[in-house]
């Protein structure tokens, strides 16, 4: 499957996970609490772990990754500080938003006919991983966010765009 879909595929989560590994960071740069910060720390590795596996598979394919990278960085930690800022619970709203778009973002690449099993099973483990992010604000209150709504569907929506823009550019 070494064409132009495929490149987008690895492109796009390579850049996925570098915005995530960003967002942890941020929030990690502005929460305080103890607990919370543990649970980000954990999270944050197993996205340092994604993007490794990506950014590896990149290198060796010979794929070019997306020219928004410097932009992701800078736009992925503000938007993890920016939310902590909010509190811990935007904090984790910010998680539930990004970990949904991403976890449906893999359910259909795991469709994709032509996926190769060795990649598939490391999407599968990937997309297990933020389901798991997901639970874990949902358990830490995100629904009782400020503006849950707004904030979900902000960050969801901005995800989304994100994902779009990665693939193409």
């Amino acid at each position: 499957m070494k064409n132009k879909e495929y490149e987008s595929m690895i492109r796009v989560n390579h850049a996925g996970e570098f915005g995530a590994v960003q967002i942890y960071k941020g929030q990690l740069a502005v929460l305080r609490r103890r607990e919370t910060k543990k649970m980000i720390e954990t999270m944050l590795s197993q996205e340092e772990d994604h993007f490794a596996y990506f950014d590896t598979k990149l290198k060796n394919e010979h794929i070019r990754p997306t020219m928004l990278t410097p932009f992701w960085r800078v736009m992925g930690f503000a938007l993890g500080a920016g939310t902590a800022l909010l509190g811990r619970r935007a904090a984790m709203a910010c998680t539930v938003a990004v970990e949904e778009v991403i976890e449906e973002h893999y359910e259909e690449q795991l469709q994709h006919p032509e996926i190769d099993r060795d990649l598939k099973d490391k999407i599968k483990e990937f997309q297990n991983d933020e389901i798991h992010h997901k639970e874990q604000g949902i358990e830490k209150f995100a629904k009782a966010a400020p503006c849950y709504p707004v904030l979900r569907q902000m960050i969801r929506q901005g995800t989304k765009l994100a994902i779009f823009l990665s693939k193409k550019i």
